[in-house]
């Protein structure tokens, strides 16, 4: 599929009219040691990912607004943006991601990587994989670890990007970073019904003949999903 049908469109405005959803603001403050403007942000240039998070240790007095909340011995954990916090008396500390849990969405911002043959996606010092059993993303160990499968023998040392299908994209309403991970996933499930690629898989779950074609009918129905929800997408 090259193109973007009109049925495709129309879909795509019935999905927009009954998907919405209500935005929701950011809330807490982040503090720590010294205060919130000292040292409560960290800024991950690993990969050229280049974004601003909490730095572990700070701490919020209110979670944003509808976190994952995963269940672990000790505890609870929170997850909501790409950020992961833990109680902390009557607050809420930022901690590192628990490994082996998993996610609905990946966070709003995120760097596609390949290592061993196999997609990443990194951001804020925690690497993700998909797990089609689960139907979500796996926190996952840094995957220089022994237990991954090795590159090839001629595969360069450093993690390589895979072809990029990653948009970038603008909240054009004040979206907070967690209705950015769901309008994303959404119409990533979307685009991908509509065009039949999925970026999670090698070359994109389509004959390699097919793939070129394929994934530029899924980013223009992604590009065309987020602009009908509100987004500038170059």
């Amino acid at each position: 599929m090259n193109l973007v049908s009109r049925a495709s469109i129309v879909a795509l405005l019935a999905f927009l009219a009954g998907g919405a959803q209500a935005q929701t603001p950011e809330h807490g403050h982040y503090g720590g040691p010294g205060g919130p403007a000292h040292g409560s942000d960290h800024y991950d240039a690993r990969y050229s990912h280049n974004y601003y998070y909490p730095a572990h240790g700070a701490y919020v007095t209110t979670l944003p607004h509808a976190p994952v909340i995963i269940a672990r011995p000790g505890g609870n954990y929170y997850y909501a943006g790409g950020v992961w916090y833990r109680p902390y008396g009557a607050s809420f500390i930022v901690v590192g991601a628990p490994v082996g849990v998993f996610v609905p969405v990946l966070p709003a911002y995120y760097t596609t990587l390949w290592f061993g043959g196999v997609p990443y996606y990194y951001a804020n010092d925690t690497y993700y994989t998909w797990s089609t059993d689960q139907n979500g993303y796996q926190v996952v160990d840094p995957p220089n670890q022994p237990n991954y499968v090795a590159a090839p023998p001629d595969a360069p040392p450093q993690a390589a990007p895979m072809p990029s299908d990653d948009l970038y994209v603008y909240p054009q309403a004040g979206q907070s970073a967690d209705q950015q991970a769901s309008d994303k996933y959404a119409c990533h499930k979307w685009a991908q019904s509509q065009s039949g690629f999925d970026p999670t898989q090698a070359s994109g779950g389509v004959p390699p003949d097919q793939s070129s074609g394929a994934r530029d009918s899924y980013k223009r129905a992604m590009s065309a999903c987020l602009e009908g929800k509100g987004y500038s997408v170059r």
